[in-house]
């Protein structure tokens, strides 16, 4: 008899496993996910993109919105200031993106340097605002588009 209730304990317990690392992984979010002495967090790597892309909206170009990184990337702590810049076109990415760069990482046995890819969107067109009008050529009358391949 006390055989036939193993397998109704296994999956009760089982199922209050998976419900609690529903419960840990809900609670985890970008927000939370910071810098220690061995890794570099989403956080900061999701601030340096948002630093870059406030320098590009005030250039008056088009106006950007920073999404979130790749929420399994794991990287080490960068050992020097991280750079930015746009994702190259022949990266291959679909849509455009900001690459936050470590060029030196803390030794590991991992890698020596990195790159996270952080995908930004267009801000939706706001009526009235000077960023909503198209820029256009003087000479052509032609948009002019910012180049996401420098």
């Amino acid at each position: 008899m006390a055989s036939e209730g193993a397998p109704l304990f296994r999956s009760i317990l089982s199922s209050a496993a998976l419900s609690a690392c529903a419960l840990c992984l809900a609670s985890w979010s970008i927000e939370t996910d910071r810098s220690t002495k061995d890794t570099h967090g989403l956080f900061e790597i999701r601030e340096e993109a948002r630093h870059f892309i406030s320098h590009e909206n005030a250039r008056g170009h088009q106006q950007w919105d920073v999404l979130e990184p790749n929420l399994k990337t794991l990287v080490p702590r960068c050992a020097v200031p991280l750079e930015t810049r746009w994702t190259p076109k022949s990266y291959g990415r679909s849509k455009p993106s900001v690459m936050v760069i470590c060029p030196v990482a803390v030794p590991n046995t991992a890698m020596r340097r990195w790159d996270v890819h952080v995908p930004v969107e267009r801000k939706p067109n706001q009526t009235g605002s000077p960023a909503a009008a198209p820029h256009r050529s003087e000479r052509s009358g032609a948009r002019t588009r910012l180049d996401v391949s420098e």
